[in-house]
């Protein structure tokens, strides 16, 4: 499953974009984590319907936040409190929690945190 971090570095082709294109027919993303991809995408001057017709063609699945979510959010809040993690970062984890899904990010402080859940880095360090 990926977070917005590992799908924005495959639609602007940064480093970790080959790992995300690998797993990308089979994806799924936290609708929340969508959001904040169509907003950074539109900040940027980007147009978030050439980035929806690009998440449908390749196949990802957005799946709705729902109630098992929103709880596993809440639980995960004191333990990423400390990491500077936001709400989207707390419902991707919450997503890949409930759906027993390795989550493909970006973002170090992710897989920091030491979750039941495998968390993949897809950005090597220099």
């Amino acid at each position: 499953m990926l977070d917005a971090s590992a799908l924005l570095a495959l639609i602007r082709n940064e480093p970790g974009a080959d790992v995300v294109a690998a797993v990308l027919s089979s994806a799924v993303m936290s609708a929340v984590n969508y959001s904040e991809v169509l907003k950074k995408v539109v900040e940027r001057g980007g147009d978030a319907n050439r980035i929806a017709a690009f998440t449908r063609k390749a196949g990802i699945t957005i799946i709705p936040f729902d109630e098992d979510q929103a709880k596993a959010s809440a639980d995960l809040y004191p333990m990423t409190k400390a990491h500077g993690m936001s709400f989207a970062d707390r419902a991707c984890l919450a997503l890949g929690l409930t759906r027993g899904a390795r989550i493909l990010t970006a973002e170090r402080k992710m897989a920091e945190i030491g979750l039941a859940t495998a968390v993949k880095v897809i950005r090597h360090d220099p």
